[in-house]
């Protein structure tokens, strides 16, 4: 499959397309859902627009606990065909659709009671290991085992040895969330879909009683477009509600946004070589290995204030230390948390008898002419998700279409830099040596780009400087600053900081110190003024004061007024 690069230019194709052509298909969200929903529809051959307010994953999908899981907790409810399908798809990701993205991460599960626990978990880990294989697919991770107490602190030293009597060695996938959603939305322009970040929607077009398609503003110039489609999906998560009320109807099901905070410390705080899965009072905590990083994480907690900015209070902080370092031989103290982040998840609250449930996570609703909404869910599941919701699309359209549409392909759909990613990391000796560089910056870039990395090092041959580390950030290259603009369409600051890369919760510093470097590389892609490169860093560097100071709040009120204290980027406009 060719790359195509999400360049300025693509997107003002894109946006001159979305004006001028009647779509089959017009996807709102280009979160992971609404991503895998364009690919979909793209590769089924249907013509399709994709929009996105912000940028692409800015919310849930850049914010989740960066894991592709079948969910052990689901064993222990007996949704045994959710944990199928979703170790199905874990295996899939692993194996064929995006090698270069999605990689096995070790797990330790401690167990703190002799006999009963190592026979009743151990049942549960074994019967997980095998509905991995109930797809038809390879499980896509190695084997469990059962460990003694002191294997088990061989591999983690950092547990405390009164923490556990023995415990269980186990697989599950991880993902750069950010990255692969973008890489979907990529990889579904790569097959013909309009994509278009930072344009809003602000009304749904309608006949009569049929949603017709939708009116959006592009953020970045102004200009407001009508975009006729015959089907429209709505797949905006926590947004939901909002986007269905421009149907001028009540919704048939409601979006309850829960939020999950998760801590970043470097990998020496937690001496070890796997990740931990830890029983709570509410549910289950994570430490998850993550580069030269640990990310500990989840809370589960209503949220009602701002969508856009969820905050972390120091309540919450307090409580994900204090549960980890109650099984840590040397305590995490504040001052060692890096970054945090906060996500929300979009829950189901409610359905009637016009939802179609398709699943314990997720549902779609058809109520409305013209109009897909799809709910709820998780990220591993993204694609069965997507493949519902175009399914409902192209049920919806009927006699609108003149031909068939064909089934849902994308299990066979690599994403983009997946083809030949295993060659080329057999070959990363002799790509280092070709161009001068480090075996170990060949491979960051493999795992972040797959075979897209090839098109990383060009811009190094072309321009040397690029391949020095941006300023503040020895794990980045200035050129992936360059090539997040030009080819990942990113717009602004944060893209590159918070998305592109992972500096702003990889740092101490938080982005502060790489932020003008960045801004310097992006204006001369973007063709930027002084007063907006400057700008972009001043509005970067409130909002890190601004998460800073909502993160020593007591309270989610607190929290959240103190993060609303830097506003968005309003950019200035292009002539």
């Amino acid at each position: 499959m060719r790359s195509v690069a999400l360049s300025p230019q693509h997107r003002q194709e894109a946006l001159d397309a979305l004006a001028s052509e009647h779509l089959d298909v017009l996807v709102i969200g280009g979160g992971v859902v609404g991503g895998g929903a364009a690919l979909d529809a793209a590769t089924r051959g249907l013509s399709v627009g994709l929009v996105e307010a912000r940028d692409f994953g800015s919310g849930t999908s850049s914010r989740s606990s960066k894991l592709v899981h079948g969910g052990l907790r689901y064993l222990e409810m007996l949704d045994f065909r959710l944990v199928a399908e979703a170790l199905g798809e874990r295996s899939l990701l692993i194996d064929k659709l995006a090698p270069h993205l999605v990689k096995p991460v070790p797990f330790l599960y401690p167990l703190t009671h002799r006999v009963w626990e190592r026979f009743y978990a151990g049942s549960g880990v074994a019967l997980y290991d095998s509905m991995a294989l109930l797809s038809g697919r390879s499980r896509g991770v190695p084997r469990h085992r059962h460990l003694t107490r002191t294997g088990a602190r061989r591999i983690m030293p950092a547990l405390r040895k009164d923490a556990l009597v023995g415990a269980l060695h186990y697989y599950d996938g991880q993902v750069d969330d950010a990255r692969h959603t973008m890489f979907l939305s990529r990889t579904a322009a790569a097959y013909g879909a309009h994509v278009a970040s930072r344009t809003r929607v602000i009304d749904l077009l309608r006949e009569g009683d049929r949603v017709v398609g939708a009116r959006v503003k592009d953020l970045e110039s102004g200009r407001e477009i009508d975009i006729r489609a015959r089907q429209v999906v709505n797949a905006t998560g926590v947004w939901t509600d909002e986007t269905q009320s421009f149907a001028a109807e009540r919704g048939q099901f409601n979006v309850r946004a829960s939020k999950g905070i998760h801590l970043v410390v470097p990998r020496d705080r937690i001496r070890g070589e796997s990740g931990l899965i830890l029983r709570t009072e509410k549910s289950v905590l994570f430490v998850i290995p993550w580069g030269r990083h640990w990310i500990i994480g989840t809370t589960d907690t209503d949220w009602s204030l701002s969508k856009d900015h969820p905050a972390a209070s120091a309540k919450d902080i307090q409580y994900l230390l204090d549960h980890v370092n109650r099984v840590l031989v040397e305590p995490l103290e504040p001052e060692d948390v890096e970054g945090v982040y906060a996500g929300l998840r979009p829950l189901l609250a409610g359905e009637d008898e016009a939802t179609s449930k398709l699943s314990r996570e997720h549902a779609v609703s058809t109520s409305v002419k013209g109009l897909v909404v799809i709910a709820g869910g998780k990220y591993t599941t993204y694609r069965i998700m997507a493949k519902d919701a175009i399914d409902a699309a192209v049920q919806q359209m009927g006699t609108l279409l003149d031909r068939r549409v064909p089934e849902c392909v994308t299990d066979d759909i690599p994403l983009l830099g997946a083809d030949g990613y295993a060659a080329l990391w057999n070959q990363r000796q002799a790509l280092a040596a070709a161009h001068g560089i480090g075996v170990g910056r060949v491979e960051h870039l493999l795992n972040r780009f797959g075979t897209l990395a090839t098109e990383v090092l060009d811009l190094i041959a072309g321009r040397p400087d690029l391949g020095e580390p941006l300023a503040g950030s020895d794990d980045y290259l200035r050129a992936e600053v360059v090539y997040g603009v030009t080819h990942e369409g990113a717009r602004h600051l944060d893209d590159i900081l918070a998305r592109r890369t992972r500096i702003s919760i990889e740092t101490f510093h938080r982005g502060t110190e790489s932020a003008q470097d960045a801004a310097a590389l992006m204006a001369e892609a973007l063709g930027w003024s002084d007063e907006q490169r400057e700008r972009e860093v001043d509005h970067y560097l409130k909002r890190v004061d601004a998460e800073r100071e909502s993160q020593t709040m007591p309270d989610d009120e607190t929290a959240d007024a103190a993060r609303l204290g830097a506003p968005d980027v309003v950019p200035v406009a292009r002539q």
